[in-house]
């Protein structure tokens, strides 16, 4: 969903085909000109033309190419970046493997993710899927949504491993800056056993001493902030000029897309939030007392 609608699946990555579109948008209503006008000059169809602009389907190089010259950009840096775009926008994902087992508009936050050079996101009452070990996981699934069969789960596992692989290394970026704040509901809530919780609360102290990850526990003592109710991501990029808010709910996901004012006022709330919240050294000795808690019981 951008600015609170749905969008389609997603397969393969999507920013790029996001930016492009964003540009070729901005060149058209420089030049004055419509869909329509492009279309019988390049002889080619509005419809497919339009899903360009609105970054649905994969780009095609000879249709960029001529649209750069139709636009009269060649050799130009901006040029570079279309071609650029539009190579990255057909390379296969890792998550094109896993399409059975995705729902709830999982793929489209899963490209968003694998792309963005920032996440901050906050949780309520479960811990932030990047910080989950695959136990706690596993039965959160099992509790959760009890239908599903052992082997769907585990390929589920298998997504949560690959999207935590980006915190360590991605093939042409950075590791993925998590800024993380979860509610002091997240660290007590019971998942599994008091096993699981007392490996998963060490995991959240060894990987919250990592440079590019940051965690913040909101505690029970504050008043609540603003969107303190509610889990949500937002996304920033080194590449492309836009900022992405998902907000998760138990029927999927809504997206807000910069400009939309939305994401600025998401941006403030979350910064609210960063605020509220314990620092990551006191975050970090109250996980290891409710860590003792869970062991005594």
């Amino acid at each position: 969903m951008i600015g609170g609608m749905c969008m389609a699946g997603t397969s393969g990555p999507l920013m790029p085909r996001k930016q492009l579109g964003a540009e070729l948008r901005v060149l058209r209503e420089r030049k004055g000109v419509t869909l329509d006008d492009i279309a019988k000059e390049l002889i080619i169809s509005t419809s497919k033309l339009s899903r360009l602009e609105n970054a649905q389907g994969r780009p095609q190089a000879r249709d960029v190419r001529d649209l750069i010259r139709y636009f009269d950009i060649e050799n130009t840096d901006q040029a570079d970046r279309f071609m650029r775009w539009t190579r990255a926008a057909n390379k296969r994902a890792w998550w094109d493997d896993y399409t059975e087992a995705l729902e709830g508009d999982l793929d489209t936050y899963l490209a968003t993710e694998s792309e963005a050079s920032i996440v901050r996101v906050y949780t309520i009452p479960i811990l932030p899927v990047l910080l989950q070990t695959l136990e706690y996981t596993r039965a959160l699934f099992k509790r959760s949504e009890p239908w599903r069969s052992a082997s769907d789960i585990e390929q589920l596992l298998e997504v949560r491993s690959r999207r935590r692989q980006a915190l360590e290394s991605r093939p042409e970026l950075a590791p993925l800056q998590l800024i993380a704040v979860a509610h002091e509901s997240c660290i007590r809530q019971m998942v599994g056993s008091a096993e699981i919780m007392c490996t998963q609360l060490d995991y959240l102290v060894e990987r919250s001493a990592k440079e590019n990850i940051e965690l913040r526990i909101l505690p029970f003592s504050v008043t609540p902030p603003r969107t303190s109710t509610c889990m949500y991501a937002y996304f920033e990029f080194d590449e492309y000029d836009r900022d992405i808010v998902g907000v998760e709910t138990h029927a999927g996901f809504r997206y807000f897309e910069t400009p939309d004012q939305q994401v600025a006022r998401y941006r403030r709330f979350y910064d609210d939030l960063h605020r509220s919240s314990l620092t990551p050294e006191e975050s970090v000795r109250l996980i290891q007392s409710v860590r003792n808690d869970f062991s005594a019981a």
